[in-house]
């Protein structure tokens, strides 16, 4: 009783942004990669069929659009 586990830190480390915003595709997929729960849940939809039985489906559309919003983001992001 009244363990505390050991946080893990949330933050992308400072040199991966760094090299994202340089244009480095393996950093860039590393922020994809750290967000992709975030895009996934922004980019989830709630259907229903005809018995009204309700689904959560995610919009691929709407998540390629969020990644390259992401993307577009990150190459155009100044560290000065």
């Amino acid at each position: 009783m009244g363990e505390r586990k050991a946080y893990k830190s949330s933050l992308i480390p400072f040199p991966v942004i760094a090299a994202a915003v340089n244009g480095d595709i393996d950093a860039i997929n590393v922020v994809l990669k750290h967000y992709e729960g975030y895009i996934n849940t922004m980019s989830t939809k709630r259907l229903f069929d005809e018995y009204g039985n309700s689904y959560l489906l995610i919009d691929e559309r709407l998540r390629g659009r969020l990644e390259a919003k992401l993307t577009a983001a990150i190459l155009t992001f100044n560290l000065t």
